[in-house]
């Protein structure tokens, strides 16, 4: 029986206030990601995934002068406190909530979550196969990013996706807007308001 999972997109400290590339509103939506996943998992979603950037050497991902839309400042470096999940969603991942973690951007910059491995080597799409899942919410950080990335390759890969707006922060509101017009135009579905702090 095909199902729905809910992939939770990098909800660490260098993108939430005090990180490295921080997105306003992070902290917020960290707590507010945590208390969904408490309320939800257990009824709407047969798997809950997130993603992880981990950062090795990403190439010219990383830039001392970047355009912080193909290029940005160090971020998320495997193994750096920057990379761990926030405190409020790092909670949830040590309760069980979560049922796997895929990390992303080792060598690359690597924005959508289906670019991803779990610690064994499963990438994200054959995985959710493998689970019985056919659709995807996608929630995290940012809009305009990380998040678009992942619901465009969601939609490639040929499942049915959603993006909870309500948890989800962009980093601009210019950006976030064609970001949105974007997905909608590749068959995304959108529910709820757009948040952007910045």
């Amino acid at each position: 029986m095909a199902g729905r999972a809910l992939i939770v997109v990098d909800v660490q400290k260098d993108f939430c206030e005090g990180g490295k590339i921080p997105v306003a509103g992070g902290d917020e939506q960290a707590r507010a990601i945590g208390e969904f996943i408490k309320e939800q998992a257990g009824d709407g979603y047969v798997r809950v995934i997130a993603t992880r950037d981990h950062h090795i050497d990403p190439g010219d991902h990383f830039s001392e002068d970047p355009d912080f839309e193909n290029s940005f400042p160090e971020h998320c470096i495997a193994g750096s406190e920057g990379s761990e999940f926030h405190p409020d969603f790092e909670q949830v991942v040590a309760s069980g909530a979560v049922d796997e973690v895929f990390f992303k951007g080792a060598h690359s910059a690597s924005k959508s979550g289906f670019e991803g491995t779990t610690a064994e080597g499963d990438v994200l799409g054959a995985w959710l196969r493998a689970q019985g899942v056919d659709t995807v919410d996608v929630v995290g950080i940012a809009t305009d990013h990380c998040v678009k990335a992942t619901a465009l390759d969601g939609v490639r890969a040929g499942f049915g996706v959603r993006v909870l707006l309500d948890y989800t922060t962009g980093v601009a509101h210019d950006s976030t807007a064609r970001a949105l017009d974007e997905m909608r135009l590749a068959g995304v579905e959108l529910t709820g308001t757009p948040v952007v702090h910045g």
